[in-house]
């Protein structure tokens, strides 16, 4: 089956690729299809709705989207669905202008952000899930939904960061069962344990199932 993901971002793409290897994944700018919705959701479903009907709309055929972040216990759940954006305690839900630091920046400020909140007893530690929602959407009317959650906590200071796999906050995202960051696992291991696999298997069982009715 071929799916569209609604994502502009090619480790996504890999990553889910790897998760769904009996379908063809594709991304709107591998057909050129301009594709920016603007997300106004609350939630990481809301915002993974909202992909999925803006690229439903242009292709008519079946779309994956997710949404995705990190929560951490001790900034009660920031920076949550404003993770790509996150740029530090003084722009939780990014810059007015829309501008982003890099993600070197976004790790650095979010280590030690958590590390003050934690020293000021705003949770007894630094623990910490990425959440992963995800939205099969067939038609207007006809749609999956699966959201996964990857315990782990932060690491205390920046110079612990680690690992060179995966993307985004994954070297600074320590699994304590592990004793590695998530940037320290194989494909195969994170696609385990993660988030997005824990979703990506159970809207792939559901996808599997539509194809074999559709032969």
């Amino acid at each position: 089956m071929k799916i569209y993901l609604a994502t502009g971002n090619v480790n996504k793409k890999r990553e889910v690729q790897e998760l769904f290897p009996e379908h063809t994944i594709v991304i709107p700018k591998d057909e050129g299809i301009d594709f920016d919705p603007e997300e106004t959701g609350t939630t990481f479903y809301e915002n993974s709705l909202i992909k999925a009907r803006a690229l439903y709309e242009l292709v008519k055929c079946p779309v994956l989207a997710d949404d995705s972040g990190i929560c951490v216990d001790a900034l009660d759940g920031a920076p949550g669905i404003y993770t790509s954006r996150y740029a530090g305690p003084d722009f939780m839900k990014g810059k007015p202008d829309g501008s982003k630091i890099s993600q070197e920046e976004q790790n650095a400020f979010l280590v030690r952000q958590t590390r003050e909140a934690v020293e000021k007893g705003k949770a007894p530690g630094p623990s910490a899930h990425y959440t992963c929602s995800m939205v099969l959407y067939m038609g207007k009317d006809r749609l999956f939904v699966a959201q996964e959650t990857m315990e782990g906590e932060i690491i205390g200071n920046i110079e612990e960061s680690r690992g060179t796999g995966g993307f985004g906050y994954d070297p600074i995202f320590y699994l304590p069962e592990e004793k590695r960051t998530a940037a320290e696992l194989t494909a195969d291991e994170k696609n385990a344990i993660s988030h997005r696999g824990k979703a990506s298997r159970i809207i792939k069982s559901i996808a599997d199932q539509l194809l074999s009715e559709s032969k």
